[in-house]
């Protein structure tokens, strides 16, 4: 791994000398290739100088244990060694975490689809608080929010609903969230008091760009309707809704919720564009072929990914065993404890299968 580390700082001081040139500073795509390349490795060249540095500093340190040193000194020496010692070993780990090979879609955009699963009403309405919560947490890192269709009911839930956060860092944060969401609770319908189980699917797919996804246009069927819910006059007025039927896949989208047939048919491309990148990535992975399906399920009741069970103000994260108190500030958008430690045990999980390899 040293050996490794060390050919990645020659490099990154190759860059460095590279951009000092005047014929590259006077070529700006040059220049900005290299910039990026520089870029990506800077944050790991600084940890593997620190970790130099600190081994440079126990050598020394205990070459000072071959000097007649009192016995005060000694220890202190000693105490120094175990220190540096210490803090050698939490920054091999760093180093280490950071050569895992990045997920390439992490720094994008993404569309986040969740439907109601098994529960009837209540399903919904659980699909709607996940909605909501998703919503807060991404207004809370400053990202953006907006709605391409949803599918909502008289009493506030929703059998679907499919958005785009945009942002960066989104794919990284939220791609953890994928899978059957499962909720424990008494509905509000429920006079008798009895806890019901109920489901919602939620779906993580980064944004993809146009020259990724190759989409012939004889491959496509467009109809423009007009608009259901709310939207007053120009609902009833304007046919603005547009649904894209790929035919080779059988995919259908469908955009609704902006007054521009324009704006709703290129949003339902990019929905498009993303569930056919990830039908593809699955293909080449050889992953479970129907689309999306490893992502949510059938929806059932055993198939869970996290419980949230509101008599008892718990949530359980059944991949990792996380257990946490407090549903309300979790519902409220603060998912920041449940994704580190997601993140983390997955870093953990690479690791190892890198040092098995």
């Amino acid at each position: 791994m040293l050996d490794k580390l060390d050919k990645i700082e020659e490099r990154f001081r190759e860059i460095e000398e590279q951009i000092a040139r005047p014929e590259v500073t006077a070529d700006p795509k040059r220049l900005q290739k290299l910039a990026q390349e520089r870029a990506g490795l800077e944050d790991l060249v600084a940890k593997y100088r620190r970790y130099k540095d600190s081994a440079g500093s126990l050598e020394e340190t205990r070459k000072m244990l071959a000097e007649e040193l009192d016995e005060d000194m000694t220890a202190l020496v000693r105490q120094e060694i175990e220190s540096l010692k210490n803090k050698l070993e939490r920054q091999l780990e760093e180093l280490k975490l950071a050569l895992l090979p990045r997920d390439p879609n992490d720094e994008r955009d993404i569309i986040m689809e969740i439907r109601a699963g098994t529960g009837g009403d209540e399903a919904g309405l659980f699909a709607a608080d996940l909605f909501r919560m998703y919503s807060r947490y991404a207004q809370t890192k400053g990202w953006g929010v907006d709605i391409i269709n949803s599918n909502e009911t008289s009493i506030g839930s929703i059998k679907e609903v499919i958005f785009e956060i945009t942002g960066r860092g989104a794919f990284s944060r939220l791609k953890y969230e994928r899978g059957v969401h499962r909720v424990q609770r008494v509905p509000t319908t429920e006079s008798s008091g009895r806890i019901h189980t109920s489901t919602a699917t939620v779906a993580v797919l980064p944004q993809a760009e146009e020259v990724e996804v190759d989409i012939a246009p004889d491959d496509l069927k467009i109809d423009i309707f007009h608009s259901g819910g709310a939207g007053g006059q120009n609902v009833n007025k304007v046919a603005t809704a547009v649904r894209i039927s790929h035919l080779p896949s059988g995919m259908v989208v469908v955009c609704q919720d902006e007054r521009s047939q324009l704006r709703n048919k290129t949003k339902a491309m990019a929905v498009l564009r993303a569930r056919l990148l990830d039908m593809e990535r699955r293909k080449q992975e050889s992953e479970i072929s129907l689309e999306r399906r490893s992502q949510v399920g059938s929806g059932e009741r055993a198939e869970k990914v996290r419980t949230y069970n509101f008599p008892q103000d718990r949530i359980t994260d059944h991949r990792v065993g996380l257990t946490l108190r407090n549903l309300p500030r979790i519902m409220a958008g603060e998912l920041d404890e449940l994704i580190n430690t997601i993140a983390t045990s997955e870093q953990a999980r690479q690791l190892e299968k890198t040092q098995l390899a």
